[in-house]
């Protein structure tokens, strides 16, 4: 019989030696008969010292069942590298076998070519070691049967049906950041928030909800990158401890050296993409989940608000009055589908030189203007900074490899309110169930 998930079956296959029943041979004669008399075969002659072995020699099945169960423990303690969870939980430990000092642990991957095999496989394997009594660790390694891989991701969503998450009743904290025009920086700042966040110790997901122009996994340094595929599921890579997904991810290059392919969709396979990232990703509990949308006041912008009506939306714009202008129509729309508009903040605002002038190509104040007229704060003026671009093209963000530069600063303290900020109980509905 298989293990039920999360359960290993034991066994003790050394733990008296082989019996004749185990080994073919017929039962033993009752107590008295001829071979119990004191005859040549029952003396102490070379014949029997030689089929029988020597019961001290073999572990009492009590410490065989004993180190199964211990070793099954630690095994526990074994997470899934991308779901997080734990592998004898998600029904990837077939089964541990003891026999004496040795340990045989069956390990079922989710599918085949796992990006994380080794990585599993090495812990199990040290987890096993790692227990008392216990010196040879045999992993054997197989795949999932597409029934097995179904009641995984059943067990991951936890019985919900396939539909997107992070609705109103969750707990993660739900910041969309958009802008009225494209190229102020809006997914710099996506992206440096994230990381940011997840840097303070939350668990933080980042949907690349910008289609057509999608730079994410360029800024975090994850081109290449693709998701593990469980059944229905899609496991989203990690950058800098942020789990992200990105429609970059599934388009291949034109060829070598060649720039990636061009997406151009019309509204409802965008918003089919949208509600895809949002249900099929397991981003697993989240404090926060950040979506990077596209400029303007389109599709995404709407099927986000149909989707997400209790996110609460930053607005990015330049100082330039213009950007500022285009930018409130953005705030507006969000608005409009119930979204709340937490605040402003200011990209490309003017740097000081080293001689102590100011540059300030895009004029000044106009984020602060914006601000005024949604009845929002500011919360943060981004100055002109070459470690904050050098830091996009090289996917190393700036809040990590320049945490002093005055660009990061003032992005670390928008991450520093966003932290503060988490949803709580009150309100919603708890899940619990009366008998």
């Amino acid at each position: 019989m298989p293990p039920r998930a999360g359960e290993a079956r034991v066994s003790a296959s050394g733990a008296s030696g082989p019996g004749p029943e185990a080994s073919g041979g017929s039962p033993p004669e009752p107590s008295g008969g001829p071979d119990s008399s004191g005859g040549p075969d029952s003396s102490g002659g070379p014949d029997a010292s030689s089929a029988a072995p020597d019961a001290s020699d073999a572990r009492p099945p009590a410490d065989e069942e004993r180190i199964g169960g211990a070793v099954l423990a630690r095994l526990g303690g074994v997470l899934d590298p991308e779901i997080r969870r734990p592998v004898t939980e998600l029904g990837m430990i077939g089964g541990v076998e003891v026999d004496g000092d040795r340990v045989r642990v069956a390990l079922k991957l989710t599918i085949v070519g796992c990006p994380a095999a080794d990585a599993i496989e090495r812990e199990v394997r040290a987890a096993a070691a790692g227990v008392p009594g216990v010196t040879a660790v045999d992993v054997a390694v197989s795949v999932m049967s597409p029934a097995e891989r179904d009641a995984l991701v059943r067990r991951v969503r936890g019985g919900r049906d396939r539909a997107p998450r992070f609705g109103p009743d969750s707990l993660t904290k739900v910041v969309a950041v958009t802008s009225g025009k494209g190229g102020v920086g809006k997914s710099t700042v996506a992206a440096n928030l994230a990381v940011a966040l997840a840097a303070r110790g939350l668990r933080v997901g980042l949907v690349d909800a910008d289609v057509f122009g999608f730079s994410i996994p360029g800024i975090l340094g994850m081109s290449g990158a693709r998701p593990t595929r469980v059944g229905e599921l899609m496991l989203p890579p990690v950058a800098h401890g942020v789990k992200v997904i990105s429609i970059g991810m599934f388009l291949e290059r034109t060829g070598a050296g060649e720039p990636v392919r061009a997406v151009s969709w019309r509204g409802p396979m965008l918003h089919r993409t949208i509600e895809q990232f949002l249900s099929d990703v397991h981003f697993g509990d989240l404090d926060v989940l950040l979506l990077d949308l596209p400029p303007g006041t389109g599709d995404v912008a709407i099927s986000v608000g149909q989707l997400l009506p209790h996110a609460d939306v930053l607005v990015v714009t330049t100082p330039q009055a213009a950007a500022a202008e285009v930018a409130e129509r953005s705030a507006a729309v969000a608005r409009q589908t119930g979204q709340t508009v937490l605040g402003v903040i200011e990209t490309m605002a003017g740097a000081t030189l080293p001689d102590g002038t100011r540059f300030e190509p895009f004029g000044a104040g106009g984020g602060a203007a914006l601000a005024a007229r949604l009845g929002v704060p500011l919360l943060a003026s981004v100055p002109l900074s070459t470690a904050l671009r050098e830091g996009g093209d090289a996917g190393s963000p700036v809040v990590l490899s320049h945490p002093t530069d005055p660009a990061a600063v003032a992005l670390a303290a928008v991450a520093d309110a966003l932290a503060t900020r988490q949803r709580g109980l009150p309100g919603r509905p708890l899940p619990v169930r009366t008998r």
